[in-house]
């Protein structure tokens, strides 16, 4: 790797962390610099996964405060990150590099589909969740108090933690996020959006944890199976944990509009790319 070379993974380190951190998408920006370097694309993808490790824990960290009284739910969903990630790590060595081609742009779209609308989609689901309580209790009529059947609460169990549906769904993410990662926050950020009854910022900071962790067991696993290149390594993990920090400095200070405008216009790139692949 050349000095020049060495310079761009740096900066594409950095920006990768920070973009990971608010959004997510970090991988369209290290992946390709990787390949220019001359890498072959598992190597890339595997020496990408380990350098971004430390930008994902230090976007987590940056996040922390956000993280406050959510420890159940991180450790219900780390469960399904933990898995996802193995079982995406294990399919990027097994499967041929063309495997998740058709599928991938369409599980991205779909995504981007989830936080844009995200705000109307919810509103619906209570709304239709409401009607049927609503219908019983005026079915009641006098012999039946109306405390008898509650709309359903904003803060109730389905809002707290999603239920399986969420699980399900992170969980197929993370093997997704094992495999390639690019895109792989969004997608968490447009589930946790329509089935979680959380601000946007909260809901960053989990998907910056499940991130971690999704990273951290790929990394471990190619660590022991897999070529990759320490250089780019060492260069991604200190750019992507410089980048985390000023991603968490920054993106705390967006307001939900501006992160969800951010999210879906960088996750369009990230289309768009996959596409013209």
């Amino acid at each position: 790797m050349t000095p020049w070379e060495a310079v761009a993974v740096f900066a594409a380190g950095m920006g990768a962390g920070a973009v990971n951190t608010v959004v997510g998408s970090g991988t369209l920006i290290t992946f390709p610099v990787l390949l220019a370097t001359g890498l072959s694309p598992v190597t890339a993808t595997v020496s990408n996964a380990l350098g971004l490790v430390p930008g994902a824990l230090s976007g987590a960290f940056g996040y922390r405060k956000e993280l406050r009284g959510q420890r159940r739910r991180i450790l219900r969903l780390s469960v399904g990150a933990l898995l996802g990630g193995f079982t995406g790590a294990v399919l990027l060595l097994a499967l041929p590099a063309t495997a998740f081609e058709k599928i991938v742009p369409v599980v991205v779209g779909l995504a981007l589909v989830l936080v844009a609308f995200q705000p109307l989609i919810t509103k619906r689901l209570r709304r239709r969740a409401a009607d049927p309580s609503s219908e019983r209790s005026s079915a009641a009529g006098p012999r039946g108090p109306v405390a008898q059947f509650p709309a359903p609460l904003k803060d109730g169990p389905r809002h707290r933690d999603g239920g399986p549906l969420l699980f399900v769904g992170l969980t197929l993410a993370s093997v997704y996020g094992g495999y390639f990662a690019a895109a792989q926050g969004i997608i968490y950020m447009s589930l946790m959006g329509v089935l979680l009854d959380e601000t946007m910022q909260r809901l960053t900071a989990v998907k910056n944890v499940l991130v971690a962790i999704v990273n951290t067991v790929a990394a471990t696993f190619f660590l022991f199976v897999a070529d990759f290149d320490w250089t780019a390594v060492a260069l991604i993990a200190v750019g992507s944990a410089i980048g985390g920090q000023l991603g968490a400095a920054v993106g705390r200070r967006f307001s939900p509009l501006v992160l969800r405008v951010l999210i879906v216009t960088i996750g369009t790139v990230a289309l768009v790319e996959l596409l013209l692949r």
